[in-house]
């Protein structure tokens, strides 16, 4: 009997580590799905910064084309009054 009673406490043993080990994973994870959660809130936000980006990239390309527009419309008007001689 005594073998067996050590053999049975050799196995709560291992059942008790097994259990720790358990709760370590457990927490681990709850660990893990916060920072899953965590980083697919910044890459929303990151994705909303690149779409705002690009709408004022586009912004400011067609300002740009509308600057050297009247860039071009000043350039001729001033053409026009040196041709008066003023």
């Amino acid at each position: 009997m005594t073998a067996e009673l050590e053999r049975i406490k050799i196995l709560e043993g291992k059942i008790g580590q097994v259990v720790d080990h358990i709760h370590k994973l457990t927490t681990e994870n709850e660990k893990l799905k916060q920072q899953v959660k965590e980083l697919r809130t910044e890459k929303k936000e990151f994705e909303e910064g690149a779409r705002k980006i690009a709408r004022l990239d586009e912004e400011m390309k067609k300002y740009d084309g509308e600057r050297e527009l009247l860039k071009g419309k000043i350039e001729a008007i001033i053409g026009q009054i040196d041709q008066l001689g003023l």
